[in-house]
């Protein structure tokens, strides 16, 4: 049924289109800025303890401000809300565009841009996320398939940004890169700005919007934080997406460039790398999009962990030269890009219209609370030990933290196909 006020199921198939299409140009720019950062704090000399500083200047603002804007989300709507969110990313990795390029800006300018682009990443992904049940239901799409899609658009844009930014850094250099960055939160913004209807709801209608409006802005970011408290698969999802992320921030983001550095020519193999894991990435989308729901969610969601964190970890402790790390970057996407929709829609499906943007920034942010001690640590470690044996340590860890699931009780309770039977 549609919602009252939305447009035609045909316009709303277009928006929804747009939507995709507008989410995976801010995931483009965000992947650029990744991929391009260490590069550039490398050209200024900078230690690999500085590329973990320069990660956490990224991800902290994520961490802290993410709460807190879920409920500015709520209020201020989705559509307006992701907008606004795109057109300040893309003036701050201007500004970094323009004064790297012309020896204007030192580490600790690098790191203050980074924290002001890093304010408004979650708001913006956010919008852009729990724009998506209405939006389906208006379409007469099933969510499953609309997450699948969406993320399956961010991991293509990750597929041909990863590799864009290796050649960016190798021909024009590290700081003229984000000069497309740039570029494609603008076309995110006006995607949005042009294609989403102004009339698509923004939150929860009647007693749910009047309730949460009443209890004022710490009120809903409590009553945001005490849902997720009290959703055992909730609570269980954003401690072991936390640790992981803490290995895979310092495997893929501080150690992969040092590793191409040392052992594979530089920075297009890492580029060709991570273009491979969102190559994957793309397959195992579509794979959730097709076949999602008739698998069950417990043990997908530990067998795509597993492969996620393993075989590329063993792959780098071993040694592997740019040939294999491609192949094994590859399924450990298909892995990732099966998971991540897997998890996206069990949020979206145990949350409440009224608070989804409150309670998906606060998982957010918890999911993302490991990156900066995973950044830190990996580069003191890159600087004290040989990074194979770092490699070998994340992977053991990694594979026992993702097969913590088989022994809770709340796993079992995920109901195979559909994450509202958790209580």
């Amino acid at each position: 049924m549609n919602t009252p006020g939305a447009a035609s199921p045909r316009h709303s198939r277009m928006a929804l289109g747009g939507l995709a299409v507008a989410h995976s140009m801010a995931q483009g720019g965000n992947t650029i800025t990744v991929f391009a950062t260490p590069f550039y704090v490398r050209s200024i000399h900078g230690s690999a303890t500085d590329i973990g500083l320069a990660t956490i200047a990224a991800t902290l603002p994520i961490i802290i401000g993410g709460p807190l804007s879920g409920v500015l989300v709520d209020r201020v709507g989705y559509r307006r809300s992701s907008i606004v969110a795109d057109v300040v990313s893309g003036v701050t990795v201007l500004a970094i565009a323009i004064l790297g390029s012309t020896d204007h800006l030192p580490l600790w300018g690098l790191l203050t841009l980074l924290c002001a682009s890093g304010l408004f990443d979650t708001p913006g992904q956010t919008a852009r996320t729990v724009l998506l049940p209405a939006m389906a239901r208006n379409a007469g799409v099933p969510l499953e398939r609309t997450v699948g899609v969406i993320s399956g658009a961010e991991r293509t844009a990750m597929l041909v940004a990863a590799p864009l930014g290796g050649v960016l850094v190798a021909a024009i250099g590290s700081s003229e890169a984000f000069y497309v960055n740039a570029a494609l939160f603008a076309v995110s913004a006006l995607l949005v700005a042009i294609l989403v209807p102004r009339s698509t709801p923004a939150g929860g209608d009647g007693d749910d919007a009047d309730r949460t409006r009443e209890v004022g802005y710490w009120g809903q970011l409590a009553e945001g934080a005490r849902f997720v408290l009290a959703t055992p698969l909730l609570r269980n999802i954003a401690f072991v997406v936390l640790v992981l992320n803490a290995f895979d921030t310092a495997r893929l983001t501080v150690l992969l460039p040092l590793y191409a550095l040392d052992e594979l020519g530089g920075a297009a193999a890492a580029g060709l790398i991570s273009g491979a894991l969102a190559g994957g990435s793309v397959v195992g989308s579509v794979l959730f999009s097709a076949w999602g729901h008739r698998l069950a969610r417990r043990a997908l969601f530990v067998g795509t962990f597993v492969i996620t964190g393993g075989p590329l970890s063993v792959a780098f402790a071993l040694g592997a030269q740019t040939a294999t790390l491609l192949l094994v970057a590859a399924a450990t996407g298909l892995a990732a890009g099966m998971l991540n929709p897997l998890i996206g829609t069990m949020r979206l499906e145990l949350v409440p219209p009224h608070m989804l943007a409150r309670v998906q920034t606060l998982m957010i942010s918890i999911a993302w609370a490991g990156m900066p001690l995973g950044s830190l640590a990996a580069g003191i470690a890159a600087d004290t030990f040989e990074l194979r044996f770092i490699y070998a340590a994340i992977g053991i860890a990694y594979v026992i933290v993702a097969l913590t699931p088989l022994a809770s009780r709340s796993w079992h309770q995920t109901g195979d196909n559909h994450a509202t039977s958790v209580s």
